[in-house]
């Protein structure tokens, strides 16, 4: 069924103002291009990042996090066994994660790892839709989605010029966002940071995988209105997120 078009925006409202006054901690293993895109982000949303992948001590930061991000795009052996260190440690504690399978459409290796870490069962997976094509094995349209949520038992955030959020019942569509953000790199990457800030202080992935997109398209939209290009929009995003208030973000939604 359809996620109702009033709720969405308040619920990613509810969860923003959670991250705010729990301040959780988000541990990523993420590309290089991306770690301080995605560090700053968290920070404006109010979460706290953590980036290590080293051996002696991914292991005990992943373990004392609220949620993981595991990021594929930069494809080195220390970051897939830092992933394969991470997953089982937040496992252990009960605590959720997010997986990110950046450029699978370009490396046969890459989506293999991806296909290896997915049967690990994230709460969430955020990717786009040559990303999903290739996780997938299939063409992208609503029905593969949906079988894809279902059968991984999985939210899906599937980004692009509309973004669609899907789990095994339920399936939404956001409509907010603008072109700057494809200009400037790690966006994607800070977004699927901002999905782990959310899992961190709501259960639901479904809810706070829609809440993340939402809140990024948001602030991309206002942040655009002030940049001058995409050097302007990176820092205009981060104080936008930070600014974000209830108010703005309930007027500004387009969630179907």
């Amino acid at each position: 069924m359809r996620a109702p078009h009033s709720d969405l925006p308040t619920i990613a409202a509810d969860i923003l103002e959670r991250i705010r006054a729990r301040r959780p901690r988000v541990h990523c293993i993420t590309n290089a291009v991306a770690q301080t895109l995605t560090a700053n982000m968290l920070l404006s949303a109010g979460a706290v990042p953590s980036m290590t992948i080293a051996a002696r001590e991914v292991r005990a930061f992943a373990a004392r996090a609220d949620a993981l991000l595991v990021n594929l795009g930069t494809f080195d052996p220390e970051r897939q066994k830092a992933a394969l260190t991470a997953i089982p440690a937040v496992q252990k504690t009960g605590r959720p994660w997010v997986l990110d399978p950046v450029f699978i459409d370009r490396s046969p290796p890459r989506a293999a790892f991806a296909r290896k870490l997915l049967a690990k069962r994230p709460q969430a997976v955020r990717l786009n839709r040559a990303e999903f094509e290739t996780l997938s094995g299939g063409t992208f349209d609503a029905a593969a989605l949906a079988r894809f949520a279902k059968s991984r038992r999985t939210a899906i955030g599937l980004t692009g010029a509309r973004d669609f959020v899907r789990d095994a019942t339920r399936t939404a569509a956001i409509d907010n966002g603008h072109p700057l953000m494809t200009k400037v790199t790690a966006m994607g990457c800070a977004g699927s940071a901002m999905v782990a800030a959310c899992l961190a202080v709501e259960p639901d992935a479904f809810r706070a995988t829609a809440s993340a997109l939402i809140v990024m398209g948001v602030a991309g939209e206002l942040a655009a209105k002030r940049a001058r290009g995409p050097g302007s929009f990176a820092v205009e995003i981060l104080d936008a997120v930070h600014g974000l208030n209830r108010r703005t973000l309930l007027a500004k939604a387009k969630v179907s």
